[in-house]
């Protein structure tokens, strides 16, 4: 297990720090429940960052169901005037879980809270479990944008194939488009430059009984544990995993304050639909992989998940290098952030 620590950063993690003037492609693949929280203001990096080149938008059921995330999507990108970011709509199931699955897994080995599409309505919540293609009433207002033609699959298969070596594909929530993009282009490991994922979150069960269950839990795991293993065992150059440093920071109100002190519509916006408490996993998970100069802390180890029926089912799996079994790969587990250069530079962006 490789440990890197401190401030400044290692040579080994400044050296990866884009240069001026460089392009950074992004396909950004996400589960956006909305209006505003985590998930849509991860939108706000990748729009306002001058390096980015975001070659497509893809989206999955997780949070929500893929059709209500879509139109919260397509909404929030007429607020922000980014009418040319294409959205492209993905898998509405998981390759295996299904609700019933889930509620007997529930049965046998303990509830849990929070599952995304799946949860029970509840009242300020418009979750619909039995009814996938349902879109409540909009707070925010329904779009006029449309979405585009062709499915996320096929979109982020062709990015990574139309620029060899400079793609990052980074994915917030559960990973089944990017899965089934492996099922159909086996080559899209050796053709991306990277892949930075929000999961990873190791160790977390104490705080799981102790804590906010749901802050503890790795939901985009869980939802989908056959897709994150087909992702996490595939050869990529470098996968990062965010893990449990994306709850590290949460939207506090002077944090939603500041972001909207400038008086622009996605500061507006953030400051109307942010979800107050809530950690900023997705934010910062796309800041890291604009700038892995962010990154002050990292182990280097093997990660899996677990895929058998068990009470595991979903978990983070983790072994050093010498002790893992064959087919896991290293992956690179943010520990540490700086935070208060992540935090400015948010704030930053929401208010241009």
């Amino acid at each position: 297990m490789v440990l890197t620590a401190a401030l400044p950063a290692p040579a080994s993690l400044a050296a990866r720090q884009p240069v001026a003037g460089e392009t950074i492609r992004v396909f950004f693949d996400n589960d956006f429940l909305g209006p505003g929280q985590s998930n849509i203001q991860a939108m706000i990096p990748l729009m306002r960052d001058p390096r980015v080149r975001l070659e497509g938008v893809g989206v999955v059921t997780g949070d929500a169901w893929l059709t209500e995330e879509v139109q919260h999507l397509l909404r929030f990108l007429e607020i922000a005037q980014r009418r040319d970011i294409k959205v492209h709509a993905g898998a509405e199931m998981p390759l295996l879980r299904t609700p019933v699955e889930m509620a007997n897994w529930e049965a046998a080995y303990g509830k849990v809270p929070f599952k995304g599409a799946w949860s029970t309505p509840r009242q300020g919540r418009t979750y619909h479990p039995d009814q996938p293609r349902l879109v409540p009433p909009l707070t925010e207002g329904a779009p006029m944008l449309k979405p585009a033609a062709d499915d996320a699959v096929t979109a982020l298969i062709r990015a990574v194939r139309a620029h060899p070596g400079e793609v990052t594909i980074v994915a917030a929530g559960p990973l089944t488009n990017i899965a089934l993009a492996l099922r159909v282009a086996p080559d899209l490991p050796d053709l991306a430059k990277a892949i930075v994922i929000e999961a990873g979150k190791v160790d977390t069960g104490f705080g799981r009984a102790t804590g906010n269950t749901d802050y503890a839990t790795d939901f985009n795991f869980l939802f989908d544990p056959e897709a994150a293993h087909i992702v996490l065992t595939a050869p990529w150059k470098r996968i990062t995993a965010v893990g449990n440093v994306s709850s590290s920071i949460k939207m506090t109100p002077e944090l939603a304050d500041r972001i909207a002190a400038a008086g622009k519509p996605v500061g507006s916006y953030v400051k109307r639909y942010a979800r107050l408490g809530q950690p900023l996993w997705d934010e910062i998970t796309v800041a890291v992989a604009l700038d892995p100069t962010l990154v002050t802390e990292e182990v280097v180890a093997h990660l899996d998940v677990e895929t058998q029926r068990s009470a595991s089912y979903g978990q983070p799996l983790i072994w050093k290098s010498d002790m893992a079994p064959a087919g896991t790969r290293a992956v690179h587990l943010v520990r540490a952030i700086d935070a208060a250069r992540f935090t400015r530079r948010f704030v930053e962006q929401a208010a241009r």
